[in-house]
């Protein structure tokens, strides 16, 4: 690596990507089979960043490694090994793309693209959203993933402000690849954004993967029966995004803000009323003992006078 683009690389590990006013897009998740070709594109609107470059982000690790850049009318550099089957092409300053040949299951990755105005130095670095490329293993299909709720635990502590809350848990398994994002919904309403949190990245096991994500929401949400807590997950099979989902209704409670529901009205009537029956016959019972004695002490002092 030419001591340029060794601090380029360092310049973007010191200093995170960040995108403040250039707009970019790249192309959307992709899925292919080993041993195609795949091409990546990029655009975005800033004229006068002439420098594009391409990244490389492997799933197990945090890090990002430069592939290549160039300006417009220059041929591209590329490092290292990557000038074998990677190639940068720019069709002027805006649009570019990054063309993969001969794909092995190594090349799944994310794909960034970002530009600059110059190479090297303290030139800031725009970045699109990146590409998640999967190259799928022989012999495994595209499979869409089961969604499940779990409902809170009935043991579940308060947290440290007093504050009741329930946890929801939605888990999604078997699924292949793991191109998939899972978001909340309250009734039918938009997504939650609050109390949420989904694992990272999905995990591997028996060659299919899974991924879970907790939602968090007051006791007094989930105490209402007519709330209904939905969780959606959307999955690129190569071609277009499936939606599976499933819900959960709240279950009615103590501190719920529903009001007073006509089951717990009559249950709570019928109890009132049978504890106001018992009440008057123990009074009942009560007095005639009472009344059971006063009698048997005035015969008594009749016969002692």
């Amino acid at each position: 690596m030419s001591p340029t683009t060794y601090g380029l690389g360092l310049f973007f590990i010191l200093f995170p990507p960040r995108v403040t006013c250039a707009e970019f897009h790249q192309s959307p998740s992709l899925t292919v089979k080993e041993r195609d070709h795949v091409e990546v594109h990029c655009s975005h609107n800033d004229n006068s960043l002439v420098v594009m470059l391409w990244y490389q982000q492997k799933q197990a690790s945090p890090a990002m490694t430069l592939i290549g850049y160039g300006y417009s009318a220059q041929e591209p550099n590329y490092e290292g090994l990557f000038a074998e089957r990677f190639q940068l092409k720019r069709a002027d300053t805006l649009t570019g793309s990054l063309v993969i040949s001969n794909m092995t299951s190594a090349d799944s990755a994310v794909y960034f693209c970002a530009a600059s105005h110059t190479v090297g130095g303290a030139s800031q670095a725009y970045f699109g959203g990146g590409t998640r490329l999967t190259v799928r293993e022989s012999g495994l299909l595209v499979t869409p993933p089961t969604v499940k709720v779990l409902p809170p635990s009935t043991k579940e502590c308060e947290d440290r402000n007093k504050k009741k809350k329930k946890t929801l848990v939605c888990v999604a398994t078997d699924f292949y690849p793991d191109h998939v994002t899972v978001f909340w919904r309250l009734n039918g309403g938009a997504n939650i954004t609050d109390g949420v949190g989904t694992d990272n990245t999905a995990l591997r096991g028996n060659k299919l993967y899974s991924i879970t994500s907790r939602l968090r929401v007051p006791a007094k949400k989930w105490n209402k029966a007519s709330n209904r807590f939905t969780c959606t997950v959307r999955f690129f099979n190569g071609t277009t995004d499936i939606y599976v989902a499933d819900h959960i209704n709240g279950e009615e409670g103590q501190g719920g803000d529903g009001g007073i529901t006509t089951e717990y009205y009559v249950r709570s009537t019928k109890t009132a009323k049978l504890a106001y029956s018992i009440f008057i016959a123990k009074s009942t019972f009560y007095g005639l003992v009472v009344m059971a004695l006063i009698w048997k002490f005035q015969r008594s002092s009749d016969k002692q006078m």
